[in-house]
C-alpha cells in the first residue's frame, strides 16, 4: 500500500477543500472505535491513524474518491459515526478513512409504499424526527439511536428496539446503493443484499439505503420483573407462543439493575436534577406495543405472567427505563471502563447461557437484551449486549478482556454465536455470517476488489489480529482464572489530578462511553464538522494526555476555550457526565494557572474591563447614558430600593434599547428598583470563560459592593449571561472566596409575569395580530432553567401568537455567539444560520430574544446570510406594545461588529505579520544594540540573511519587548487606518494596547516568526 504523496494530497485539497484533513491529531481521533483497545492486542494491530480524513457530501463524490483511490492504490476504511466496538472502522492499513457525516440527506419519504431513501450517514434519531412530521416512523432503530447513522447499522448488521416484531435490520431493507470499488454504482436488492449487509463496507460504500417505515402510532410501555432468567426465557416463548401484538422486547438482568441504581444522577452545578428511581433486584422487560392493542396486551401478559412468577412493575419504572433505553452505558462512571461481550443466542437456551456465565465468570456482567422474534431460521433469537466494568489503565483490564472470550466459548455451546465479525473475529465467519454466505462474499470480493482496498483485514480477512484472536480463543481456560481475580471496585474513584489534569475530570475522561450522543447536537462540532471539536474527541484526547502521547498546542487549547457553553452536551450524554463545567475548569487550569493564551480579544476586553468597566472600551462615564432621565430620581443610584436592575456590557454600550425597555417595563408593572450606575461593571462572563479568572474575580467583587451600595438584596437583569452570573456563579465563588453574598438573581421576565399574575400589570390591547417565536438562551434557559416566563410574558401581550421552534427549551440549539463569534465570526454565522432558519420555518414575523449577545449574532448572521427575518429583544417588543418609543440598535450593531471583525482579524499570528509588514524600517531600526544598521548591511551581501534565518526564532522573542514601546505610536496609526474604531476607543488604544501586545506575544511570537522571516528579509535585500 503506498503512502499518500504531495500530488495525492493536493488532489485531495482541491477536490474537498476544508472537508478533508491532514492533521495528526485529528486522524489519530479518526483512528478508533467505542472499545478501548487492550494493551497486549495493540501491537499485534498496530497503528491505526489514517493518513487523512475526506468527507464526501454526494455519492458523485464518492465515487471520484473511490476511483482516485483505486488508481493510486489507497486503502479506504469507511466510517459512520464509530458507535460499534469489533474495530470495523479502524483503518489498519492506514490510508484514509471515508466520513460519512456530511452525507446525511433524506432522499424521499413514500407514505404509500411505506419506505424511506436516505443517505448512507443519516442519524437514526434526525430521521425519526423528520418521518414524525408526516405521521410516520420507524420499524426498529439501534440502542445507539441518538449517535448510530443508518449506513453504519446495516453495515454492521444489528438488532435493536423494534425488533422483537421487525427482525433484523437488513431484513427491512429494500435496496442499497453501493459505489464498488472501480467506481460503479451498483443498486443491491433482493438475496444480493448479503453481499452488503455485515460486510462492513468490503465489499463496496453505501451511499444510500431504501428501506421499510410504519405509520407512528401511539405506544404504551409496561415493565416486567421476573425472579430469575429461566421465568425470563419461559415468559418470552409464552409471548411468543400466543402471538401477542408486542412491538418491542428489551430487558436487563439483576447486576445491570444493581449498578443503574448505583450510577450518577445527571447534574447541574453539582446537584441533582433528575429522580432516582430504584429497580429491583430481577429481571426486568420493558415491552412497547401500540396503544390500541392495550386490551389484548394486557390480557395475555397476566395470563403469561402467572406460571412465571413474573410482576407488572410501576409506571414510573416503565417509563424511565423507557425514557433511559438508550443510556444503557450509564454504567461506565462506575468502571470506568467497559469490556464489550455481545452475543446473539437462541431463545431456547438463554437460561442456560446466563446460568453457565455466572458459573464461569466472577466479574460483575451487566446485560441488556434484545429479543426479536422470528429469526432468519424461524426460531426467536436474543441479542445479548454485555458488559464488564473495569479500567483500561491497568494492566489487569487485559485478563477482564479475555473473559469476553468465555461468555463467546458459552454463546457458541449453545448455538450462538458473536454479534459481529469485524476486525477481531475474521475467523469465526462462518459461524457468525454462515458459510454458504460467507463463501458468497468471498468470491465477490475476490472479483471486484483483488487488492483489498475496501476495509481491509475486516469480516474476511485471516489477518494477524484474527489469527491471535483465534489462539485467544484456544487459550481461553488458561486465562480466565487471571481475569476472574481481578479485584473490581465499583464507583467514581477520582483520585489525584493526572498530568495537571484536575482528578474528577481525569475520571469522567475515561467514563466517557465514546458513544457520540454528544456530537450532532454540540454547535462547536456542527459548525466545523471534525471530531476535536466534539466533546467525545475531546475526552479522548485528553486520554491520550494524561498517558503521554500528546500535548497541549494552541490549537487543543483553543479548542476547549471555544465551547460556548451551551450546556446541551450535559443533557444528551449518555453517561450523563458534566461535561461543560469539566471544560470550565480546563478554562482555569490552562490560562489562569498554566498562563496559556486565550483567545486575543479576549485580552482587549481584559484591558478594557480592568480600566473602564465594560469590554467595548467605551468610558465608564457614558455607561448609564441610556437611562432615562425622567428615572433618575425615581429608580436611580441615590435610590434605595431591595430589587436592582443589571444592564450589563452590551446593552448599556451597544443595545441601549434593551435596558430602556427593560426599566419601563419594570416601571409600568409597579416594581420598585434602582439602578447602581457608572459603579456597575461587565457581569465578568467574558472573563471566566476566557479563562481570565483573576479579572473576573476583581470584577465580581465591585459588582457585588455596588449592589450592596444601593441597598438591593435581588439583581434583575434583562442579559442571560449577567443572570447567570448572578444567580449561579456569583454565590458559588462568593462562598469559595468566603465572600459574604446574599443577592438573587431574576430575569427581568419572571418579575413582570409575577406583576401580572398579581393583576398588577397587563398590555394593552392594539388590534395587532403578530406572529413570533422565541429562541430559548442557552444562558437562561439550561443554565437557569427560565423557559415559562418568557412565554408567560409573550402569551400576556393580546394579539400574539407564539410559535415554538422545533428546537425549543432545553433542547433549543445555541446561537453560535461569544467564543465562536470571537474565534471564528465565519462558523459563528453557519451556527446562527441553523438556529433562524428554524425560526423562519415557524413562519413567525419575528425572533424575540432575551439575549443582548444572541440578537447581536442574529443580526450579523441575518446581514452575512441575507435571512429576511428581523430579530428583536423581548424586553423592545413589550415596550413598543405599551406605546414607547426607543432607539434602533441596527446601527450601533453593525458599526461595532466591523469593528470587533476587524480587531479579529488583526489579534492572529497572520494579522499581526501583515501590521509588521506595513512597518520594517521603524521595526529595523527600533531593534536594541545597534543590530538594526548591522541588519541592513547583512541585507547587502548576498545569502548572509539566509544564513541567519535559523537564529530568528531566537532573537525575535528576546528583541520584540524592546523593540515595542519604540514602534508603539506608528503600529497605532496602523491599527486605526485597518479598524474603524470610534474616537472613544481610538483614543484609549495608546493605554490598552501595550497591555495586550505584553500578553500575548510571548505565546504568539512563535506563529508570527515564520510568518515574518522571509518579508523581512526581502525588504532588507531590497533596502526598500
Amino acid at each position: 500500500m503506498s503512502r499518500i504523496n504531495k500530488q495525492q494530497r493536493t488532489f485531495l485539497e482541491e477536490k474537498f477543500g476544508n472537508r478533508v484533513n491532514f492533521r495528526k491529531m485529528e486522524r489519530k481521533l479518526y483512528g478508533h472505535d467505542i472499545a478501548a483497545m487492550p494493551g497486549l492486542i495493540k501491537p499485534i494491530i498496530g497503528s491505526t491513524v489514517p493518513e487523512a480524513i475526506v468527507q464526501p457530501g454526494s455519492e458523485e463524490e464518492l465515487v471520484e474518491l473511490v476511483r482516485w483511490a483505486s488508481r493510486n492504490n489507497i486503502p479506504l476504511t469507511p466510517r459512520g459515526k464509530a458507535s460499534s466496538g469489533y474495530g470495523g472502522v479502524l483503518p489498519v492499513k492506514k490510508g484514509v478513512v471515508v466520513d460519512f457525516y456530511r452525507m446525511k440527506k433524506i432522499i424521499n419519504v413514500d407514505s404509500g409504499s411505506l419506505t424511506a431513501a436516505v443517505q448512507a450517514g443519516v442519524v437514526w434519531e434526525r430521521l425519526d424526527k423528520e418521518l414524525m412530521k408526516k405521521g410516520l416512523t420507524l420499524r426498529l432503530y439501534p440502542s445507539s439511536y441518538p449517535a448510530a447513522t443508518v449506513g453504519g447499522w446495516l453495515a454492521q448488521g444489528g438488532a435493536g428496539i423494534g425488533s422483537y416484531e421487525s427482525g433484523w435490520f437488513k431484513d427491512n431493507v429494500v435496496s442499497v446503493r453501493v459505489v464498488l470499488p472501480d467506481g460503479e454504482v451498483k443498486e443491491f436488492s433482493g438475496d444480493e443484499l448479503e453481499l452488503v449487509a455485515d460486510a462492513e463496507g468490503i465489499t463496496g460504500l453505501i451511499s444510500e439505503v431504501t428501506f421499510r417505515i410504519q405509520p407512528n402510532e401511539d405506544m404504551d410501555i409496561i415493565a416486567v420483573g421476573c425472579p430469575d432468567v429461566d421465568d425470563l426465557q419461559k415468559m418470552v416463548q409464552s409471548i411468543i407462543d400466543k402471538n401477542l401484538p408486542i412491538w418491542s422486547i428489551v430487558f436487563i438482568n439483576p447486576r445491570m439493575a444493581e449498578l443503574k441504581n448505583k450510577a450518577p444522577l445527571l447534574e447541574h452545578f453539582e446537584h441533582p436534577v433528575e429522580e432516582r428511581v430504584l429497580l429491583p433486584a430481577s429481571y426486568i422487560m420493558t415491552l412497547a406495543y401500540r396503544r390500541k392493542d392495550h386490551k389484548e396486551v394486557r390480557e395475555g401478559l397476566e395470563e403469561v405472567m402467572k406460571p412465571c412468577q413474573a410482576e407488572i412493575l410501576s409506571d414510573r419504572i416503565a417509563e424511565h427505563e423507557w425514557r433511559n433505553r438508550f443510556k444503557i452505558m450509564i454504567v461506565k462512571r462506575l468502571g470506568p471502563s467497559l469490556v464489550p461481550a455481545e452475543v446473539v443466542i437462541p431463545l431456547e437456551n438463554l437460561g442456560k447461557v446466563m446460568a453457565e456465565i455466572e458459573s464461569k465468570v466472577d466479574q460483575p456482567v451487566v446485560k441488556e437484551g434484545v429479543i426479536i422474534r422470528e429469526s432468519k431460521n424461524g426460531r426467536p433469537e436474543v441479542v445479548i449486549l454485555g458488559f464488564i466494568p473495569s479500567d483500561q489503565r491497568k494492566f489487569n483490564y487485559n485478563f477482564v478482556f479475555g473473559l469476553s472470550l468465555t461468555i463467546m466459548k458459552i454463546a457458541e455451546k449453545y448455538g450462538g454465536r458473536a454479534y459481529s465479525t469485524g476486525l477481531y473475529f475474521t475467523k469465526m465467519a462462518d459461524r457468525v455470517l454462515g458459510k454458504d454466505r460467507v463463501a458468497r462474499l468471498k468470491a465477490f470480493k475476490r472479483k471486484i476488489d483483488p487488492g483489498s482496498l475496501l476495509n481491509p483485514g475486516k469480516v474476511l480477512d485471516g489477518s494477524l489480529t484474527g489469527i491471535f484472536m483465534s489462539l485467544a480463543r484456544f487459550f481461553e481456560p488458561l486465562i480466565r482464572p487471571f481475569g476472574n481475580r481481578v479485584m473490581t471496585h465499583l464507583g467514581e474513584r477520582p483520585d489525584s489530578p493526572v498530568r495537571d489534569i484536575p482528578a474528577d475530570v481525569a475520571w469522567y475522561a475515561y467514563g466517557c462511553s465514546q458513544c457520540g450522543y454528544c456530537i450532532d447536537e454540540c454547535d462547536q462540532f456542527y459548525g466545523r464538522g471534525w471530531e476535536s471539536q466534539s466533546p467525545r474527541g475531546k475526552w479522548y484526547w485528553l486520554r491520550e494526555y494524561m498517558e503521554g502521547r500528546e500535548e497541549w498546542d494552541q490549537f487543543m487549547v483553543d479548542t476547549i476555550l471555544v465551547c460556548t457553553t451551551c450546556e446541551l452536551c450535559n443533557l444528551r450524554c449518555s453517561a450523563s457526565l458534566p461535561i461543560e463545567p469539566s471544560w470550565m475548569k480546563l478554562r482555569g487550569q490552562l490560562i489562569d494557572e498554566e498562563k496559556k493564551m486565550t483567545f486575543p480579544p479576549f485580552e482587549m476586553m481584559a484591558a478594557s474591563l480592568s480600566k473602564e468597566g465594560d469590554i467595548w472600551a467605551a468610558y465608564r462615564e457614558n455607561r448609564s447614558d441610556w437611562f432615562p432621565k425622567e428615572f433618575w430620581d425615581k429608580h436611580g443610584p441615590s435610590h434605595k430600593a431591595k430589587i436592582a436592575y443589571f444592564a450589563g456590557c452590551t446593552a448599556s454600550h451597544v443595545e441601549t434599547d434593551i435596558p430602556i425597555a427593560a426599566v419601563r417595563l419594570l416601571d409600568a408593572a409597579g416594581v420598585d428598583f434602582t439602578y447602581a450606575g457608572q459603579k456597575e461593571n461587565c457581569c465578568g462572563t467574558p472573563m471566566l470563560v476566557a479563562g481570565r479568572w483573576d479579572v473576573f474575580i476583581e470584577t465580581m467583587k465591585k459588582n457585588i459592593a455596588a449592589i450592596k451600595e444601593v441597598g438591593a438584596d435581588t439583581v434583575v437583569t434583562s442579559c442571560p449571561a449577567c443572570d447567570m452570573m448572578w444567580r449561579q456563579y456569583y454565590p458559588r465563588w462568593a462562598e469559595k472566596l468566603g465572600i459574604e453574598y446574599g443577592i438573587t438573581g431574576k430575569h427581568y421576565s419572571e418579575v413582570i409575569t409575577d406583576q401580572i399574575k398579581a393583576g398588577k400589570f397587563k398590555f394593552p390591547d392594539t388590534g395587532q395580530k403578530r406572529k413570533v417565536t422565541l429562541h430559548d438562551s442557552c444562558h437562561i434557559g439550561r443554565v437557569s432553567n427560565v423557559y415559562d416566563a418568557p412565554r408567560e410574558f409573550i402569551k400576556a401581550i393580546p394579539g400574539v401568537e407564539l410559535v415554538e421552534m422545533e428546537h425549543n427549551r432545553e433542547w433549543a440549539h445555541c446561537c453560535g455567539s461569544v467564543l465562536t463569534l470571537i474565534k471564528e465570526p465565519d462558523v459563528a454565522a453557519d451556527i446562527g444560520k441553523g438556529r433562524m432558519d428554524e425560526a423562519i420555518a415557524t413562519g413567525a414575523e419575528k425572533i424575540l430574544a432575551l439575549c443582548p449577545c444572541c440578537q447581536f449574532q442574529f443580526r450579523v448572521t441575518a446581514e452575512k446570510k441575507g435571512l429576511d427575518i428581523e430579530t428583536i429583544d423581548m424586553a423592545r417588543f413589550g415596550a413598543e406594545t405599551m406605546g414607547f418609543t426607543l432607539p434602533d440598535p441596527n446601527p450601533e450593531v453593525q458599526k461595532q461588529w466591523a469593528v470587533f471583525e476587524a480587531m479579529i482579524a488583526l489579534m492572529t499570528p497572520e494579522g499581526f505579520a501583515e501590521l509588521m509588514g506595513t512597518m520594517w524600517p521603524e521595526l529595523i531600526d527600533a531593534m536594541p544594540f545597534r543590530m538594526g544598521p548591522m541588519m541592513r548591511f547583512m541585507g547587502k551581501i548576498p545569502g548572509a540573511l539566509n544564513l541567519m534565518k535559523p537564529l530568528f526564532p531566537v532573537l525575535f522573542p528576546r528583541l520584540l519587548p524592546m523593540m515595542m514601546p519604540k514602534v508603539m505610536p506608528v503600529m497605532l496609526e496602523r491599527v486605526a487606518e485597518r479598524i474603524p474604531m470610534p474616537d472613544y476607543m481610538l483614543k484609549q488604544m495608546p493605554e490598552l494596547m501595550p497591555k495586550v501586545m505584553d500578553n500575548l506575544m510571548p505565546h504568539m511570537i512563535g506563529d508570527v516568526v515564520p510568518l515574518v522571516t522571509r518579508p523581512m528579509i526581502d525588504y532588507l535585500q531590497k533596502g526598500k
